[in-house]
């Protein structure tokens, strides 16, 4: 049986786990320029500190020691250190021509980890998701006041970063994750792109799916309601849907619920540890933040749970002990209509 048929299997069982946040992991680590840069790229002619995703070339044991405590507190998932492991967004330092061998190299660090501990735990199989985030450009909304028709970038650009980046790691990963998802249109792109490369490769692995409610309007940055986002990306039949980031679990929970009861498939959630406070860091306690999605578990939400920013192994083992006893949700039986969605959802029944 393979990982992934194990941890299908598992998915009828339990709630399963997500690992946490890999920038807070690694800002924890206070790392300087010089370590970002590394011997591989001393004489880089920009600044590259806050460049994460580079750290995969220039300081793997870094990588490495996050997948490994995340993974020793129970995740039964990590995702790969790849969130801006693009050309577009690896632009900002100048990197575009190296986004897809870090994005390689981040999958093969995943990758050796997970593998470890599932020799270690064969009843308890780790899988590797490769995560593909949101772009620093966005196709739905111009960055010029003045010109609301502009756009930075087209639907190509963003299509072609993606496959780039998903055939750099489509021989390391269990499944692709695309994540934090504030622009629609962009997670399109980033679909039409990990759909080619299953055509190129000759098969499919599992696709899965997270947008994100930027605040407590509760609706993505290009508009859309949870409703909306998921009309618009049902077509590609992911093995989960959910939400990440942005708000924190007490914020975020009609928003997960919402889901839950319009989703025909898995739903996994991984929200802030609380919301920021005035110096941008997460407080929010490990029991805390556990006990509130626990509470999600418990009421049939979810299958698949973890966090975002500010959470810590202790936050993903909170989770994880707080949640091994209870059934995992089961996915309703949607009755066929025709769904249309714009920022709203319209659905014409039969």
């Amino acid at each position: 049986m393979s990982v992934w048929e194990q941890i299908e299997k598992s998915m009828q069982e339990r709630v399963l786990i997500l690992d946490g946040a890999m920038g807070t992991m690694l800002q924890g680590m206070q790392l300087t320029e010089e370590d970002f840069r590394g011997k591989q790229y001393a004489d880089w002619p920009s600044l590259v500190q806050g460049n994460n995703d580079l750290l995969s070339i220039t300081k793997p044991d870094a990588i490495t020691e996050v997948h490994n405590r995340f993974l020793e507190v129970g995740a039964d998932f990590i995702e790969t250190n790849t969130f801006n492991a693009n050309r577009i967004s690896q632009a900002d330092y100048g990197m575009e021509d190296i986004a897809v061998d870090i994005a390689e190299v981040a999958a093969k660090i995943a990758r050796a980890v997970a593998d470890e501990w599932t020799a270690k735990t064969p009843n308890k199989p780790r899988a590797v998701l490769g995560a593909l985030g949101p772009l620093s450009r966005t196709l739905s909304l111009s960055p010029k006041v003045e010109d609301p028709g502009y756009r930075a970038v087209s639907f190509d650009e963003v299509a072609d970063a993606y496959r780039e980046q998903a055939l750099a790691m489509f021989d390391y990963v269990d499944g692709f994750l695309v994540e934090t998802i504030f622009d629609t249109l962009n997670c399109k792109a980033a679909i039409f792109a990990i759909k080619d490369v299953f055509v190129e490769k000759g098969r499919e692995i599992p696709l899965l799916i997270s947008g994100t409610i930027t605040d407590k309007s509760g609706r993505t940055l290009s508009g859309q309601t949870t409703e909306a986002f998921w009309t618009s990306i049902a077509h590609a039949k992911p093995f989960a849907v959910g939400l990440n980031c942005a708000l924190g679990a007490e914020e975020l929970r009609p928003y997960v619920q919402a889901l839950s009861k319009i989703s025909d498939t898995y739903v996994l959630a991984y929200p802030n540890a609380g919301l920021p406070n005035a110096f941008g860091e997460y407080d929010q306690s490990a029991e805390e933040m556990s006990s509130l999605v626990a509470e999600w578990a418990g009421e049939g939400m979810v299958n698949i749970l973890g966090g975002c920013c500010g959470s810590t192994p202790q936050h993903i083992e909170a989770i994880a002990k707080s949640t091994a006893d209870i059934t995992p949700r089961t996915p309703p039986t949607i009755e066929p209509a025709l769904r249309l969605s714009g920022l709203e959802p319209f659905a014409l029944a039969g």
